[in-house]
Order: structure tokens, then C-alpha cells, then sequence
């Protein structure tokens, strides 16, 4: 990526923050699209060091103004979609807002790209467009399965790119993290709300199941992941997975997090937390060996390793989980 003009939308959120300082230190040349908003509020990107923010063009507008887009991406050589609404309990509750975003703003995003000069494309996808798993570990060719609002829209601006690439020859690439965790990951991610209640002192840690079972990677491995996507030949017009190929249940990393932290809390059931019953998504364990193969990327750190640095940054950043340290 080095010299390379990259742009990345959802600049400002979990993952996109990570890769916009991963991108700058790898010498890119970067701009950071975040949401226009009143504040002029950027985001995650606040918590990147000074230095590293300093040499990252930062621009405010929103991925539903498709010539806003087509300007922007003119520009760049690398485009990074993030951009999208993710919260899956929200979309139970205002799902077009998730169809305009989500399928509407990645259709403004490959008109631009279509229209532009062999930009090439890494268009961000999630597990949950996979739903329950029919079988394990869930490679590329299982069915898809949209058992959200969220993941409905995820699944259809994943056709939208499939059929840009078909059609028109876009140099596109889709990547399907499964479960990313890490520091600055929001406070409402089950991770940082056990941290978060840990950190508070509670005496009991509630969560919405202890169930289901999640393939965690640590944020740093699905960023070499993206940039993995862009720079490697001969994978345009691919869907991988980004995974560990490991499921733990969430209830066990409850465990493993209090362990660490030296909790002696119990574990409790939240109705507040739980997902419509049918909506529920019980494993995700991906098969990553397919791009594994394609580019040579692995994960590198281990799911306790990435638990420790996760815990190790919200002690030092109590600020951004609620005062209770507990999020319903």
C-alpha cells in the first residue's frame, strides 16, 4: 500500500479506525470518510495517536449522496467500504433506514467505482449474512441466510458487488469478518459490556445468552485481512471468509474475561439482551483456509492474547463504557 491513494468509508468506527492507522503506517496515502454530523465528530479515529491522525485526510459527508461519492472516489486508487449501519438490535426496529444505508449507499459506492479508472474495490461483508450454520466450520458456498434486518441488507449489497463484478468487471474483492473484537470496539459489543460490567464491580455479569457459539478474531488480524484483499493479484471478483476457524461460546469468554480480570462475578441471563428467538444465530465458525490459500493470511494472535489487549485498553479508557458499566 505504500504511496497508494486509499479511501475508507466507516473511517471513524471499530474496524475502519484500525485500518485507516494500519494503512497510514503501511505509507499509504489515506482519507477518512465519517458520517457528516453537526459535531464534526470523527469517531474512533480520536483515540488514534496524534502523529498517525495528523497524515489522514479527514472528510465528513454520507454514503447515500451518490455524487458526493463519485468526487471521492475519483480520488483514490483503493477503496475501503466500511460504511454501513451494523447495530443488529436497531435494525429489528427501523430496517429501512439499514436498507438505504446498507444496500443504497453500497450501490452509490460501485456506480462510483464503475464509473471511475480500475479503482479496485474491498467491500466489507459479515458473518451474519451466513445465519445459523447448516454445517461447521461455514466455508464461502454455504447458503445464505438473513435472519436480521441487518443481515438481510448485508446479503443483498454482497449481490450488489457479485453482480458489478459479473456484469461490469469491477475489480472488486468482499471480505466476511467473523466476529472482530478489540480495543475501541462500542461499548454495546458483548466483550466490552463484560469488561465494562467487570470493571464496575458487579456481582453478577449479565448477557442475553451463553449459548451461541462465536469464532472471534482480534481486530488486527481482520485489518491485515482487508489490506491482504487489496494488494494481492489475481483474487478480483472473490468472497472470503476472515476467521480463525475456532468457536468458543460466548458464555465461556464471559468466563475467560472475568478470569483474566480476577472477577469472581456470576453469570446472569438478560431479557433485556435477547434477540426475537427465531432471529438468533447460534454458531458461527468459519473455514478461512480459502483465502488462507489466495494470499497467505493467517491470524497471528490468539483469542486470550487479544482478550488481555481489549481489557488492558478499557482500563485505560473507562470513559467510553457507561458509568454503570453496563450497557442495555
Amino acid at each position: 500500500m505504500k504511496g497508494r491513494r486509499a479511501l475508507v468509508t466507516g473511517a471513524g468506527g471499530f474496524i475502519g479506525s484500525h485500518l485507516v492507522e494500519a494503512l497510514v503506517e503501511a505509507g499509504a496515502d489515506v482519507t477518512a470518510l465519517l458520517h457528516y454530523n453537526a459535531d464534526a465528530a470523527i469517531g474512533n479515529l480520536r483515540l488514534l495517536p496524534p502523529d498517525v491522525l495528523a497524515r489522514v485526510q479527514l472528510v465528513h459527508g454520507d454514503i447515500n449522496d451518490a455524487d458526493f461519492v463519485r468526487r471521492l472516489v475519483a480520488k483514490s486508487e483503493v477503496i475501503f467500504h466500511l460504511g454501513a449501519l451494523i447495530a443488529i438490535p436497531h435494525s429489528y426496529s427501523a430496517p429501512r433506514s439499514y436498507v438505504q444505508t446498507n444496500v443504497g449507499g453500497t450501490l452509490n459506492v460501485l456506480e462510483a467505482v464503475r464509473a471511475g479508472d480500475g479503482q479496485r474495490l474491498v467491500h466489507t461483508s459479515t458473518s451474519e449474512v451466513y445465519g445459523s450454520a447448516r454445517y461447521v466450520p461455514i466455508d464461502e458456498a454455504h447458503p445464505l441466510q438473513a435472519q436480521s434486518p441487518y443481515a438481510a441488507t448485508k446479503i443483498a449489497a454482497d449481490k450488489l458487488v457479485e453482480s458489478y463484478v459479473r456484469s461490469f468487471g469491477l475489480a472488486a474483492v468482499t471480505v466476511r469478518p467473523f466476529n472482530t473484537f478489540g480495543p475501541r470496539q462500542s461499548a454495546r459489543a458483548f466483550i466490552p459490556t463484560v469488561i465494562g460490567q467487570v470493571l464496575g464491580g458487579a456481582a453478577a455479569v449479565k448477557l442475553g445468552a451463553t449459548t451461541p457459539v462465536r469464532d472471534l478474531t482480534y481486530v488486527g488480524d481482520t485489518v491485515a485481512g482487508f489490506i491482504a484483499a487489496a494488494t494481492t493479484p489475481g483474487i478480483e471478483g472473490g468472497c472470503f471468509n476472515l476467521g480463525t476457524g475456532t468457536g468458543v461460546a460466548v458464555g465461556d469468554v464471559a468466563t475467560r474475561i472475568m478470569a483474566l480480570m480476577g472477577s469472581q462475578a456470576r453469570i446472569e441471563l438478560d431479557a433485556q439482551r435477547l434477540r426475537p428467538a427465531a432471529s438468533e444465530v447460534d454458531r458461527l465458525i468459519s473455514a478461512n483456509g480459502a483465502f488462507t490459500a489466495a494470499s497467505g493470511w493467517r491470524p497471528m494472535v490468539s483469542l486470550d492474547e487479544g482478550l488481555r489487549r481489549t481489557i488492558a485498553f478499557f482500563e485505560r479508557h473507562r470513559d467510553l463504557l457507561p458509568s454503570s458499566g453496563y450497557v442495555t
